[in-house]
Protein backbone atom coordinates (compact mmCIF):
# COMPACT_ATOMS: atom_id res chain seq x y z
CA UNK A 1 0.00 0.00 0.00
CA UNK A 2 1.39 3.51 -0.62
CA UNK A 3 0.15 7.05 0.50
CA UNK A 4 -1.39 8.36 -2.59
CA UNK A 5 -2.22 12.04 -1.77
CA UNK A 6 1.17 13.93 -1.54
CA UNK A 7 3.39 14.74 -4.33
CA UNK A 8 6.38 12.44 -5.61
CA UNK A 9 9.69 13.05 -7.13
CA UNK A 10 8.85 12.04 -11.01
CA UNK A 11 11.85 13.10 -12.74
CA UNK A 12 14.82 15.85 -12.72
CA UNK A 13 13.91 18.68 -15.05
CA UNK A 14 16.41 18.01 -17.51
CA UNK A 15 15.30 14.46 -18.12
CA UNK A 16 11.66 15.79 -20.04
CA UNK A 17 11.54 16.77 -22.70
CA UNK A 18 9.39 16.69 -26.18
CA UNK A 19 10.47 13.13 -26.02
CA UNK A 20 8.28 11.16 -24.02
CA UNK A 21 9.52 9.33 -20.96
CA UNK A 22 8.06 6.57 -18.99
CA UNK A 23 7.87 7.05 -15.11
CA UNK A 24 6.34 4.24 -12.62
CA UNK A 25 5.07 5.65 -9.45
CA UNK A 26 2.97 3.62 -6.74
CA UNK A 27 2.96 1.08 -9.71
CA UNK A 28 1.11 4.15 -11.97
CA UNK A 29 2.79 3.91 -15.28
CA UNK A 30 3.33 7.60 -16.30
CA UNK A 31 4.06 9.23 -19.56
CA UNK A 32 6.16 12.80 -19.10
CA UNK A 33 6.20 15.15 -22.08
CA UNK A 34 6.36 19.26 -22.45
CA UNK A 35 4.09 21.10 -24.91
CA UNK A 36 5.58 23.49 -27.23
CA UNK A 37 5.81 25.81 -25.17
CA UNK A 38 7.69 23.76 -22.34
CA UNK A 39 5.19 23.14 -20.06
CA UNK A 40 5.96 19.36 -18.66
CA UNK A 41 2.69 17.38 -18.64
CA UNK A 42 1.83 14.01 -16.92
CA UNK A 43 -0.91 11.36 -18.05
CA UNK A 44 -1.16 7.91 -17.41
CA UNK A 45 0.73 5.80 -19.66
CA UNK A 46 -1.78 3.63 -21.06
CA UNK A 47 -3.34 4.14 -24.58
CA UNK A 48 -7.19 4.12 -23.93
CA UNK A 49 -7.31 2.10 -26.99
CA UNK A 50 -5.77 -0.99 -26.46
CA UNK A 51 -3.26 -0.05 -23.32
CA UNK A 52 -0.17 0.21 -25.23
CA UNK A 53 2.47 2.56 -23.56
CA UNK A 54 2.04 6.12 -24.65
CA UNK A 55 5.72 6.74 -24.15
CA UNK A 56 6.34 4.53 -27.48
CA UNK A 57 4.45 7.05 -29.47
CA UNK A 58 5.73 10.55 -30.17
CA UNK A 59 4.46 14.16 -29.68
CA UNK A 60 2.53 16.29 -31.88
CA UNK A 61 2.44 19.53 -31.05
CA UNK A 62 0.90 19.89 -27.72
CA UNK A 63 0.00 15.94 -27.54
CA UNK A 64 0.90 12.93 -27.54
CA UNK A 65 0.36 10.78 -30.39
CA UNK A 66 0.03 6.61 -29.47
CA UNK A 67 2.39 4.77 -31.50
CA UNK A 68 0.35 1.56 -31.66
CA UNK A 69 -2.84 3.40 -34.06
CA UNK A 70 -2.20 7.24 -33.61
CA UNK A 71 -4.60 7.65 -30.99
CA UNK A 72 -4.11 11.27 -29.70
CA UNK A 73 -4.24 12.99 -26.14
CA UNK A 74 -3.95 16.62 -25.57
CA UNK A 75 -2.13 18.00 -22.27
CA UNK A 76 -5.28 17.44 -20.36
CA UNK A 77 -5.51 13.86 -21.16
CA UNK A 78 -8.89 14.03 -23.10
CA UNK A 79 -7.98 12.03 -26.98
CA UNK A 80 -8.13 14.64 -29.81
CA UNK A 81 -8.11 12.54 -32.81
CA UNK A 82 -9.04 8.63 -34.00
CA UNK A 83 -7.19 8.50 -37.07
CA UNK A 84 -9.32 5.46 -38.19
CA UNK A 85 -12.72 7.78 -38.09
CA UNK A 86 -13.74 11.01 -37.44
CA UNK A 87 -15.80 10.65 -34.48
CA UNK A 88 -13.71 10.43 -31.23
CA UNK A 89 -15.55 7.58 -28.24
CA UNK A 90 -16.73 9.38 -25.11
CA UNK A 91 -14.29 7.31 -23.00
CA UNK A 92 -11.32 7.75 -25.19
CA UNK A 93 -9.63 9.52 -22.58
CA UNK A 94 -6.45 9.06 -19.85
CA UNK A 95 -6.23 9.99 -16.40
CA UNK A 96 -3.94 13.51 -16.20
CA UNK A 97 -2.13 13.66 -13.06
CA UNK A 98 -0.93 17.26 -10.96
CA UNK A 99 2.19 18.44 -11.83
CA UNK A 100 4.55 20.94 -10.29
CA UNK A 101 8.22 21.78 -11.73
CA UNK A 102 10.32 23.52 -8.81
CA UNK A 103 13.82 23.72 -8.34
CA UNK A 104 14.70 21.27 -10.80
CA UNK A 105 12.22 18.38 -10.38
CA UNK A 106 9.05 17.49 -11.41
CA UNK A 107 6.84 16.58 -8.77
CA UNK A 108 3.40 14.76 -9.34
CA UNK A 109 0.37 14.51 -7.35
CA UNK A 110 -1.07 10.77 -7.62
CA UNK A 111 -4.11 10.59 -5.35
CA UNK A 112 -6.96 12.68 -5.68
CA UNK A 113 -6.58 15.67 -7.89
CA UNK A 114 -8.85 17.94 -5.58
CA UNK A 115 -6.47 17.70 -2.99
CA UNK A 116 -3.41 18.24 -5.04
CA UNK A 117 -1.79 21.68 -3.50
CA UNK A 118 1.05 22.99 -4.73
CA UNK A 119 2.00 25.20 -1.59
CA UNK A 120 3.03 21.18 -0.44
CA UNK A 121 5.82 20.60 -2.39
CA UNK A 122 8.64 20.94 -0.15
CA UNK A 123 11.33 23.16 -0.38
CA UNK A 124 14.67 22.64 -1.96
CA UNK A 125 15.56 26.17 -2.80
CA UNK A 126 19.30 25.15 -2.41
CA UNK A 127 19.75 23.08 -5.56
CA UNK A 128 18.97 26.34 -7.42
CA UNK A 129 20.67 28.84 -5.02
CA UNK A 130 23.90 30.25 -6.45
CA UNK A 131 25.48 30.66 -3.49
CA UNK A 132 25.28 26.66 -3.13
CA UNK A 133 27.05 23.94 -4.99
CA UNK A 134 25.25 20.79 -6.33
CA UNK A 135 25.83 17.54 -7.09
CA UNK A 136 22.65 15.30 -8.11
CA UNK A 137 22.50 11.69 -8.65
CA UNK A 138 19.79 9.47 -9.72
CA UNK A 139 19.08 5.50 -8.84
CA UNK A 140 16.89 2.86 -9.02
CA UNK A 141 16.98 1.24 -6.02
CA UNK A 142 16.17 -2.61 -5.65
CA UNK A 143 14.08 -2.42 -2.30
CA UNK A 144 11.24 -1.16 -0.68
CA UNK A 145 10.87 2.55 0.22
CA UNK A 146 10.58 2.09 3.63
CA UNK A 147 14.01 0.60 3.84
CA UNK A 148 15.41 4.00 2.83
CA UNK A 149 13.16 6.25 4.87
CA UNK A 150 14.77 4.01 7.63
CA UNK A 151 18.24 4.05 6.61
CA UNK A 152 17.85 7.99 6.15
CA UNK A 153 16.76 8.20 9.85
CA UNK A 154 18.89 6.04 11.44
CA UNK A 155 22.56 7.27 10.07
CA UNK A 156 23.95 5.27 12.63
CA UNK A 157 24.56 2.76 9.87
CA UNK A 158 27.15 5.27 8.23
CA UNK A 159 29.76 4.02 11.15
CA UNK A 160 29.81 0.58 9.44
CA UNK A 161 28.77 0.80 6.29
CA UNK A 162 30.46 4.20 5.21
CA UNK A 163 33.54 3.78 6.53
CA UNK A 164 35.66 5.42 3.60
CA UNK A 165 33.74 8.51 3.16
CA UNK A 166 31.34 9.94 5.64
CA UNK A 167 31.43 7.65 8.73
CA UNK A 168 33.14 7.19 11.83
CA UNK A 169 32.49 5.56 15.19
CA UNK A 170 31.89 8.39 17.20
CA UNK A 171 28.42 8.89 15.07
CA UNK A 172 26.74 5.59 17.20
CA UNK A 173 28.51 6.91 20.13
CA UNK A 174 26.29 10.24 20.36
CA UNK A 175 22.76 9.84 21.02
CA UNK A 176 19.31 11.66 18.93
CA UNK A 177 16.86 14.12 19.93
CA UNK A 178 13.62 13.72 18.01
CA UNK A 179 10.98 16.23 17.19
CA UNK A 180 7.78 15.94 15.51
CA UNK A 181 5.33 18.64 13.75
CA UNK A 182 2.43 17.75 12.02
CA UNK A 183 3.70 15.33 9.08
CA UNK A 184 7.22 15.97 9.28
CA UNK A 185 9.91 14.13 11.93
CA UNK A 186 13.12 15.63 12.84
CA UNK A 187 16.14 13.73 14.36
CA UNK A 188 19.21 15.82 15.20
CA UNK A 189 22.78 14.43 16.31
CA UNK A 190 25.12 16.52 17.49
CA UNK A 191 29.24 15.23 17.65
CA UNK A 192 30.85 17.88 19.50
CA UNK A 193 34.66 17.87 19.14
CA UNK A 194 35.53 15.41 16.61
CA UNK A 195 37.49 14.72 13.10
CA UNK A 196 35.76 15.73 9.69
CA UNK A 197 34.91 12.18 7.86
CA UNK A 198 37.55 11.66 5.11
CA UNK A 199 35.13 13.00 2.59
CA UNK A 200 34.43 16.03 4.14
CA UNK A 201 38.17 16.86 4.86
CA UNK A 202 39.47 16.09 1.58
CA UNK A 203 37.04 18.57 0.06
CA UNK A 204 37.40 21.09 2.81
CA UNK A 205 40.93 20.37 3.85
CA UNK A 206 39.49 20.82 7.12
CA UNK A 207 42.03 19.59 9.92
CA UNK A 208 41.52 19.19 13.64
CA UNK A 209 38.91 18.98 15.82
CA UNK A 210 35.02 20.26 15.03
CA UNK A 211 31.41 20.05 16.01
CA UNK A 212 29.66 17.94 13.50
CA UNK A 213 26.22 17.85 13.36
CA UNK A 214 22.83 15.63 11.48
CA UNK A 215 19.48 17.00 11.79
CA UNK A 216 17.35 14.92 8.99
CA UNK A 217 13.66 16.80 8.29
CA UNK A 218 11.54 13.73 6.64
CA UNK A 219 8.49 15.07 5.05
CA UNK A 220 6.62 11.88 4.98
CA UNK A 221 6.43 9.51 3.24
CA UNK A 222 8.46 11.59 0.08
CA UNK A 223 11.53 13.81 0.66
CA UNK A 224 14.51 13.57 3.37
CA UNK A 225 16.09 16.95 4.00
CA UNK A 226 19.27 16.49 5.51
CA UNK A 227 21.31 19.32 7.20
CA UNK A 228 24.63 18.54 8.27
CA UNK A 229 27.56 19.97 8.63
CA UNK A 230 30.65 21.15 10.76
CA UNK A 231 31.42 23.58 12.60
CA UNK A 232 34.08 25.09 15.36
CA UNK A 233 33.92 23.91 18.62
CA UNK A 234 31.66 25.65 20.42
CA UNK A 235 30.24 27.83 17.49
CA UNK A 236 26.78 28.11 15.94
CA UNK A 237 25.97 25.17 13.10
CA UNK A 238 25.46 28.43 10.49
CA UNK A 239 28.93 29.73 10.91
CA UNK A 240 30.43 26.48 9.62
CA UNK A 241 30.53 24.08 6.23
CA UNK A 242 27.11 23.58 5.64
CA UNK A 243 25.76 20.74 3.60
CA UNK A 244 21.98 19.93 2.29
CA UNK A 245 21.31 16.59 1.01
CA UNK A 246 18.25 16.52 -0.80
CA UNK A 247 16.55 12.62 -1.07
CA UNK A 248 13.42 12.27 -3.33
CA UNK A 249 12.10 8.90 -2.10
CA UNK A 250 9.90 7.69 -5.32
CA UNK A 251 8.29 4.24 -4.69
CA UNK A 252 7.91 1.84 -7.71
CA UNK A 253 6.57 -1.12 -6.73
CA UNK A 254 6.35 -3.31 -3.40
CA UNK A 255 10.06 -3.78 -3.58
CA UNK A 256 11.45 -1.16 -5.81
CA UNK A 257 12.05 2.80 -5.55
CA UNK A 258 13.34 5.59 -7.42
CA UNK A 259 16.42 8.08 -5.07
CA UNK A 260 16.59 11.24 -6.88
CA UNK A 261 19.80 12.73 -4.63
CA UNK A 262 21.18 16.16 -4.53
CA UNK A 263 24.15 17.31 -2.42
CA UNK A 264 24.86 21.30 -1.99
CA UNK A 265 27.54 23.00 -0.42
CA UNK A 266 27.96 26.44 1.15
CA UNK A 267 31.43 26.46 0.69
CA UNK A 268 33.98 25.76 -2.70
CA UNK A 269 31.15 26.55 -4.57
CA UNK A 270 33.14 27.12 -7.70
CA UNK A 271 35.82 24.93 -7.41
CA UNK A 272 35.11 21.75 -9.49
CA UNK A 273 37.69 19.52 -8.40
CA UNK A 274 35.81 19.84 -5.08
CA UNK A 275 32.44 18.74 -7.41
CA UNK A 276 34.05 16.49 -8.71
CA UNK A 277 35.70 14.49 -5.70
CA UNK A 278 32.04 14.96 -3.76
CA UNK A 279 30.70 13.32 -7.39
CA UNK A 280 32.66 10.61 -6.78
CA UNK A 281 32.49 10.26 -3.38
CA UNK A 282 28.67 10.11 -3.07
CA UNK A 283 28.35 7.60 -5.45
CA UNK A 284 30.53 5.20 -3.37
CA UNK A 285 27.89 5.91 -0.77
CA UNK A 286 24.94 5.45 -2.85
CA UNK A 287 26.71 2.76 -4.61
CA UNK A 288 27.00 0.84 -0.79
CA UNK A 289 23.57 1.73 0.69
CA UNK A 290 22.18 0.55 -2.69
CA UNK A 291 23.78 -2.68 -2.29
CA UNK A 292 22.93 -3.01 1.41
CA UNK A 293 19.57 -2.07 1.22
CA UNK A 294 19.04 -4.76 -2.03
CA UNK A 295 20.56 -7.53 0.67
CA UNK A 296 18.02 -5.87 3.06
CA UNK A 297 14.92 -6.35 0.92
CA UNK A 298 15.75 -9.95 0.16
CA UNK A 299 16.02 -10.73 3.98
CA UNK A 300 12.42 -9.07 4.42
CA UNK A 301 11.02 -11.15 1.95
CA UNK A 302 12.41 -14.43 3.28
CA UNK A 303 11.79 -13.39 7.44
CA UNK A 304 9.19 -15.75 8.82
CA UNK A 305 5.49 -14.29 9.49
CA UNK A 306 5.16 -12.95 12.75
CA UNK A 307 8.85 -11.74 12.80
CA UNK A 308 9.78 -8.22 13.56
CA UNK A 309 12.33 -5.60 13.78
CA UNK A 310 13.89 -5.32 16.95
CA UNK A 311 14.18 -1.15 17.87
CA UNK A 312 17.04 0.40 19.77
CA UNK A 313 16.73 4.30 21.10
CA UNK A 314 18.23 5.41 17.69
CA UNK A 315 15.63 4.56 15.99
CA UNK A 316 13.39 7.10 17.60
CA UNK A 317 12.92 8.70 14.64
CA UNK A 318 12.29 5.02 12.56
CA UNK A 319 9.18 4.70 14.87
CA UNK A 320 8.14 8.02 14.87
CA UNK A 321 7.63 8.13 10.84
CA UNK A 322 6.22 4.65 10.90
CA UNK A 323 3.83 5.82 13.04
CA UNK A 324 2.81 8.65 10.81
CA UNK A 325 3.02 6.94 7.22
CA UNK A 326 0.86 4.22 9.16
CA UNK A 327 -1.97 6.84 9.74
CA UNK A 328 -1.85 8.49 6.55
CA UNK A 329 -2.28 4.92 4.83
CA UNK A 330 -5.03 4.55 7.28
CA UNK A 331 -6.53 7.94 6.53
CA UNK A 332 -6.98 7.20 3.02
CA UNK A 333 -8.50 3.95 2.92
CA UNK A 334 -11.39 5.29 5.28
CA UNK A 335 -11.47 8.18 2.48
CA UNK A 336 -11.71 5.55 -0.18
CA UNK A 337 -8.38 6.71 -1.76
CA UNK A 338 -5.83 4.65 -0.82
CA UNK A 339 -6.47 2.46 -3.86
CA UNK A 340 -7.90 5.17 -6.70
CA UNK A 341 -5.70 4.70 -9.91
CA UNK A 342 -3.13 2.15 -8.02
CA UNK A 343 -6.11 -0.64 -8.86
CA UNK A 344 -5.79 -0.64 -12.49
CA UNK A 345 -1.90 -0.16 -12.26
CA UNK A 346 -1.64 -3.77 -10.39
CA UNK A 347 -2.94 -5.10 -13.55
CA UNK A 348 -0.26 -4.28 -15.64
CA UNK A 349 3.41 -5.64 -14.93
CA UNK A 350 5.34 -2.22 -14.08
CA UNK A 351 7.85 -1.51 -15.95
CA UNK A 352 10.83 0.48 -14.08
CA UNK A 353 11.74 1.86 -17.84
Amino acid sequence: MYVLNTWYVAAWSTEVSRKPVRRVICEMPIVLFRTQDNQAVALADRCAHRAFPLSEGRTVGDSVECGYHGFTYGPDGACTKVPAQSTIPERARVRKYPLVEKDGWIWVWTGDPDLADPAQVPDTHWMVDPEWATVTHSYHFKCRADLIHDNLLDLTHESFLHKSTVGDDYIYEHGITVEVEGNVVSVDRLMPSVAAPPLYAETMDARGLFDRFHCTEFFVPNLHVLHSGITGEGRPREEGYLIKVLNGITPIDEHNSWYYYAFSRNFAVDDEKATEELRAGLATVLDEDASALEAQEIGMQTRPEGEFDVLIAQDGGVAKARRILAALLKKEQQAGTANTGSGAARREPARTA
